[in-house]
């Protein structure tokens, strides 16, 4: 099984789920236990500093206060995701997805972004997406999805209503122009 970490998975056009439609998801973790992701295209109605308030950390001072957090996915909703640009070296509980790319889920990075000292590029997430074993395997033979190699700079760089059509951009595809038929005959 080749792993899909570190890629983004691209909702087609006919996915209705609400969870999912419309969606950019970067993968994380993909082995044979399972596949985690986060949705990265989908802001929420919430700032970093209302977020630092709901888990009271003095957000007055915060240099980043009015940044978006985003839907990550149905999975864990009350658990805050960071991606982040970098290495995970100094956070408490962090795993490195990609040589530029960590993922965080400790209180430490949230009390050091309200100070100013945590990564210049991140994205808070609330929840994650979650496949068990074979799962994701099978909704991509159904044409539920498509697989490209993520890159950081449609990730961090592109505002989010961009992201979906410039990972879809990567394999010369346009997503309007596909039906849930493609590779069936």
């Amino acid at each position: 099984m080749q792993s899909l970490r570190n890629h983004f998975l691209l909702a087609m056009p006919h996915l209705e789920d609400p969870n999912f439609a419309g969606s950019l998801s970067y993968l994380c973790d993909h082995d044979e236990n399972g596949t985690m992701g986060i949705i990265v295209n989908h802001p929420l109605e919430l700032t970093l500093d209302v977020l630092l308030e709901q888990v009271d950390i003095d957000a007055d001072e915060c240099p980043v206060r009015d940044t978006p957090v985003y839907y990550g996915g149905p999975t864990h909703k009350d658990r805050g995701f960071i991606l982040h640009r970098g290495s995970s070296e100094p956070w408490d509980s962090s795993i490195q997805v990609a040589d530029d790319v960590a993922l965080t889920t400790s209180m430490d990075m949230l009390h050091a972004l309200a100070t100013g000292m945590g990564p210049d590029t991140f994205m808070i997430c609330l929840g994650c997406c979650g496949w068990e074993a074979g799962q994701l395997e099978n909704e991509l033979k159904e044409n539920t999805w498509l697989t490209v190699e993520a890159r950081p700079d449609i990730l961090f760089d592109l505002p989010p209503e961009q992201r979906l059509n410039a990972a879809a951009g990567i394999l010369g595809v346009d997503l309007n122009l596909l039906t849930s038929q493609i590779g069936h005959s």
